[in-house]
């Protein structure tokens, strides 16, 4: 009966990954696929990219991601692409299937149980506040694997009595999750010594529980490289690192949890669900502990070079537990055993992020497949880019081209496999990350300043000082230029 309630239960997380994946979609090449993808492509094809390499290299010395797929495309033989794809489901699938497991932790009935793993699926893309974060990335991203590890890590926690009864198996987990995502890896770690001593008879006081997750917290050495007037300057363009720059409702967002999760505390403890209400302490004083950190760091200036820890996406993990915990509530107190109403429930929630996501990817198909043909002028043309240039091909495109209208944020990197100038707005993400980068970014940012007017002087004055070859510019194209494809919105050029 245990061995067939397992099956069911796997068969039942299945259909919620391809649901999930449905809802949340498929976008390759897409935001941080810029550098993750863009590594795994060069370590494949150490010849790709010759030039400005260190824009992704450097963030990627943190993780063995792109490692570790390069050689599983070359063990297993299985074309990238394809590769991506499979290791996104079963990261999808990883992340449900211990929602599953640590909410049967947290309420006895069933339906709760899988209400509670619906609602998670459906919010998948859920923002977390003004962090910039989704509960999970519609690509293949090591927050996705780290994440579905940390929450194996805290079901493994729960479902254990001690640490000699299970409980250690975490650590192995917590240990790979750090190699994949060092920051949501070191949140949470954090988090598991919450629950650890929330699950203590009795509780600890809460600031011995602050004091662990300190000493966890502790940042890594890189932060204290000294900040450039580029860095500062790359910093302003990214709101997510400024806490004190948060719009009202981003504030909302990040301290609203805080008190619904304090009320779950208190009901559940009214209640005698005693282990319903000792997650929800550990929630409240890991978000309290956070929060009071990120208030701190981010505040005064002779702390601003740690805004690249990024402590409020502490967030993501209470954003996920939060909709874990709503679902498992709708499920017990409304839904019930009621077809109609579970009907409703997956059509309305899942319906509208399906929704929200079609209309958020501009000019692509809500799921890019690998082999499919594109209809977005900008894969288009990086797709021609791929195919038609030399390998050493370097490239100048518009520095703000990822926010173009119809471009649906495509790294021109990842898909079309060449060198480019620093662009102005992912490419600054690195910079925040890596100082060094800072001078390289400004020279060539203000380099390509007024693109929308230039003409071929310009074009030839980028190629005389950093040896770009080639551009991609609107069609029709500027007067001079030597084009070889176009479509109804961009040209493929060389510069004479």
């Amino acid at each position: 009966m245990r061995h067939k309630n397992r099956i069911e239960a796997t068969l039942l997380v299945l259909l919620f990954t391809v649901l999930g994946f449905l809802v949340m979609g498929y976008h390759p090449g897409f935001e941080d696929d810029g550098i993750y993808l863009t590594a795994v492509k060069a370590d494949l094809n150490p010849a790709l990219f010759p030039h400005n390499s260190d824009f992704f290299r450097l963030q990627t010395q943190a993780t063995v991601f792109d490692d570790w797929m390069a050689h599983f495309v070359r063990w297993t033989g299985i074309p990238l692409a394809c590769s991506e794809l499979l290791w996104q489901l079963v990261a999808l699938f990883l992340i449900l299937w211990a929602s599953h497991r640590i909410a049967a932790q947290l309420f006895e009935q069933a339906r709760a149980q899988w209400a509670a793993v619906a609602m998670v699926t459906a919010m998948l893309t859920l923002p977390v506040a003004g962090t910039a974060l989704n509960l999970a990335d519609q690509h293949l991203h090591p927050r996705n694997l780290a994440t579905a590890l940390i929450l194996m890590a805290i079901a493994r926690i729960l479902e254990g009595k001690s640490w000699e009864d299970g409980r250690w198996q975490s650590l192995p987990l917590l240990a790979v999750a750090l190699l994949l995502h060092p920051i949501m890896a070191v949140l949470g770690m954090s988090f598991c010594a919450f629950l650890a001593m929330a699950l203590m008879e009795p509780v600890p006081f809460l600031v011995r529980a602050a004091e662990s997750s300190l000493a966890v917290a502790a940042p890594l050495a890189w932060v204290f490289a000294p900040a450039s007037a580029s860095w500062h300057e790359a910093l302003a363009s990214r709101n997510y690192y400024s806490l004190y720059r948060w719009t009202w409702y981003e504030w909302l967002g990040a301290l609203g949890p805080l008190v619904l999760f304090w009320l779950l505390w208190r009901v559940a403890q009214k209640r005698g669900e005693d282990r319903l209400a000792r997650f929800a302490l550990a929630v409240l004083a890991y978000s309290v502990f956070y929060q009071a950190i990120a208030m701190a760091i981010l505040a005064p200036d002779a702390l601003v070079r740690l805004s690249p820890l990024q402590p409020m996406r502490y967030l993501h993990l209470v954003y996920l537990f939060m909709a874990l915990a709503a679902g498992g509530l709708l499920g017990r107190f409304a839904l019930k055993m009621h077809v109609w109403r579970w009907a409703v429930f997956l059509l309305v929630f899942n319906g509208s992020m399906f929704l929200v996501q079609r209309e958020f990817i501009d000019g692509g198909a809500h799921i890019e497949l690998p082999g499919m043909a594109s209809a977005n002028p900008w894969i288009q043309a990086f797709d021609w880019v791929r195919q038609n240039t030399p390998t050493d091909a370097y490239f100048a495109l518009d520095p703000r081209y990822l926010a173009a209208p119809g471009e649906g944020f495509h790294n021109f990197r990842a898909i079309a496999e060449r060198s480019q100038l620093a662009d102005g707005i992912k490419d600054t993400a690195v910079v925040m990350q890596v100082p060094s980068l800072g001078p390289v970014w400004h020279e060539q940012e203000m380099a390509q300043a007024g693109w929308a007017h230039f003409e071929l002087a310009d074009f030839e004055r980028l190629k005389q000082q950093f040896g770009v070859d080639w551009v991609l510019v609107s069609w029709p194209q500027p007067p001079g230029l030597s084009c070889r494809w176009h479509n109804d919105t961009l040209t493929v050029c060389r510069i004479p």
